[in-house]
């Protein structure tokens, strides 16, 4: 992130009076982190140690949790959704529906970015599907979405958006 925007991570400090991301290592958290600044002290990351299976620890994995903190949503919840993809329900398990809301434009901006199926905040196929079946299908059957290698060119042009760092974007 560093490399390809203005933002800067460095250790927090006992006597810093600056809000921080805290990485948690809990065991019962899974990998997440709420979307945005939460408080006026530190935004919570969380990483579960114990399940390496889980992919918490691949490097794409926390960066996409780090962009949740910084204020990213999924990219499956953008307003155009629907013009890129169709969300099978049907398909999705029971109590996980929030991850497919859809949210308006003044909620989730693009910044002038269109549409990104290979976003690392973009979700698989088969994300949450209660019965095998795929729960989100790209209208270009070319796509492929949910991958979990690296940022993708318009994760940092949203990002430098974002946060003024068109100079280095």
């Amino acid at each position: 992130l560093e490399q390809r925007s203005c933002l800067r991570f460095r250790r927090r400090q006992p006597d810093d009076g600056e809000s921080y991301v805290r990485v948690i290592g809990n065991e019962d958290s899974g990998c997440w982190s709420w979307v945005g600044y939460m408080n006026n002290e530190f935004q919570e990351l969380h990483l579960n140690p114990s399940a390496p299976e889980s992919g918490c620890f691949r490097l794409a994995t926390i960066m996409h949790e780090f962009l949740h903190a910084l204020g990213f949503y999924h990219q499956q919840s953008a307003s155009d959704r629907d013009e890129f993809v169709d969300i099978l329900f049907e398909n999705v398990q029971e109590g996980t529906q929030n991850n497919f809301y859809i949210y308006t434009a003044d909620v989730v901006t693009d910044f002038g970015v269109r549409y990104d199926y290979g976003s690392v905040m973009h979700y698989g196929p088969y994300s949450f599907s209660k019965n095998g079946l795929p729960t989100i299908v790209p209208k270009d059957p070319k796509a492929v979405i949910g991958q979990r290698v690296a940022l993708s060119e318009k994760d940092f042009s949203k990002l430098n958006h974002m946060y003024g760092c068109l100079k280095k974007g």
